[in-house]
């Protein structure tokens, strides 16, 4: 358990965020596929991400770690050999998705499996459309839930429409493609992380995407005979994790960040524009076009105001842009409290079935420590000018739970105790000795 105090006093911080835990998981996946040799730079030494490389090693890819950068020996779109052990996904549902797409074409068989969460998040988002490509894939105890028996085969094209916007079930399906050398479109209803999209181009792959009036977005693959390695992939900052220090700034009174080399892809960028309609001022310095676009972010605090409220006066959060931001809505709820008007965060269904629930967790916990708080069946309903004060925190194993009540702590009254605070080590190892930095 760690003890968190409000602080008194303004500060001032510059600091660099880890690599972006999905790009890192992608670049060694692409990297592994691929002819030649890939310098992966900025990669994020998660639990998550060391998850995917686990599962590599064991199907025969050599990853050096040197200080600093990965080198992947990429053994071919073809080249991956029959684990002879369990493939161990951790807590990531991200490895696991991805994972059983490749798997799926594969010509061996094999066993994937993940901790106690994974085991019950669930899979038949990908098993079905998988099993409408021809795979041979099931759950060994419950017919949609990890462990997952996969028995590669031969797989065909398939147009699938996902009922919901998601790059796992996305990237899965184009991955399976990928390794059976078919065509495969995935349309959503909505854009969701491009990640795959642009990392499977920079390899050299045939990848279009395609949008439409209505909002939703085709993407679309074509065989290809090979991947080619591009030399060296660097993974730009993780926004999900600089997301934290933004809203630290704007929580107390004088405060000032900037947070240099984060990724701001427009699928991913989502908290950015939230936080400008709540009356943030975002500078975007040094940005860069890339791959994965980056640029340094500098936040200075600001009473904010809420000016984009509807005539209700209520500051709604939902639709199209939840997609770009699923990740960081408990670290918007926090920071809601804060506004001087009632926010309802919807159409965050996909909440419910992270590492935890976090509708329910996110509203038990700012309910503990004084805010009025309402969940609804796929958000929050949030009041603002709350007076926060600390409280026992029981983030129920979830990083992303543990960090936003941490940053809801320095602007609370009193104490605040985080059980089980070592989750963050999923995706920010660094981020307790990071917090001490700045206070």
């Amino acid at each position: 358990m760690i003890t968190i105090r409000p602080t008194h006093h303004p500060f001032r911080h510059e600091l660099t965020v880890p690599g972006d835990k999905s790009v890192s998981h992608r670049s060694i996946m692409f990297s592994a596929l691929a002819e030649g040799d890939t310098r992966v730079r900025g990669f994020l030494r998660s639990a998550d991400c060391l998850s995917t490389m686990a599962c590599f090693r064991g199907m025969g890819v050599d990853i050096e770690e040197t200080d600093g950068e990965l080198i992947v020996h990429g053994r071919g779109l073809h080249g991956l050999q029959a684990p002879a052990d369990t493939l161990d996904a951790g807590n990531s549902g991200t490895t696991t998705r991805l994972m059983a797409g490749i798997l799926a074409a594969q010509p061996f068989s094999s066993r994937l499996t993940g901790d106690a969460s994974i085991q019950k998040r669930p899979m038949g988002r990908i098993i079905r459309p998988l099993t409408a490509m021809g795979a041979d894939i099931r759950g060994e105890k419950e017919p949609e839930l990890a462990p997952l028996l996969i028995k590669g085969s031969a797989l065909h094209g398939i147009d699938w429409t996902s009922p919901v916007a998601s790059a796992q079930v996305k990237s899965c399906i184009l991955l399976a493609a990928l390794c059976a050398g078919t065509e495969a479109s995935v349309t959503e209803p909505t854009l969701s992380r491009d990640h795959t999209e642009r990392m499977l181009g920079a390899f050299g792959g045939k990848i279009s995407t395609e949008q439409y009036a209505d909002g939703s977005a085709t993407a679309r693959i074509t065989p290809c005979d090979r991947l080619v390695s591009p030399g060296v992939i660097d993974v730009p900052g993780d926004i999900s994790s600089a997301a934290y220090f933004l809203c630290a700034a704007l929580m107390v009174p004088g405060a000032e960040i900037l947070v240099r080399n984060v990724g701001i892809n427009p699928t991913r960028a989502g908290i950015l524009e939230v936080l400008r309609r709540m009356g943030a001022v975002i500078e975007e310095e040094n940005r860069t076009e890339s791959g994965e676009p980056r640029a340094d972010l500098r936040v200075r605090y600001r009473e904010l105001a809420a000016p984009d409220r509807d005539a209700n006066g209520v500051l709604v959060i939902g639709g199209e842009i939840i997609p770009a931001l699923i990740d960081e809505l408990p670290m918007i709820a926090v920071l809601a409290t804060q506004l001087p008007c009632r926010t309802v965060i919807r159409d965050a269904a996909e909440l419910r079935v992270k590492e935890s629930d976090r509708i329910a967790v996110v509203t038990e916990n700012l309910r503990r420590m004084g805010a009025g708080i309402t969940a609804t069946g796929d958000g929050f309903i949030i009041e603002g000018r709350a007076h926060l004060h600390g409280a026992e925190i029981d983030p129920h194993a979830d990083h992303r739970i543990a960090m936003s009540f941490a940053v809801a702590a320095l602007a609370a009254e009193g104490e605040t105790r985080i059980d089980g605070e070592e989750c963050v080590s999923i995706s920010y190892p660094e981020f307790w000795r990071e917090l001490e930095r700045l206070l």
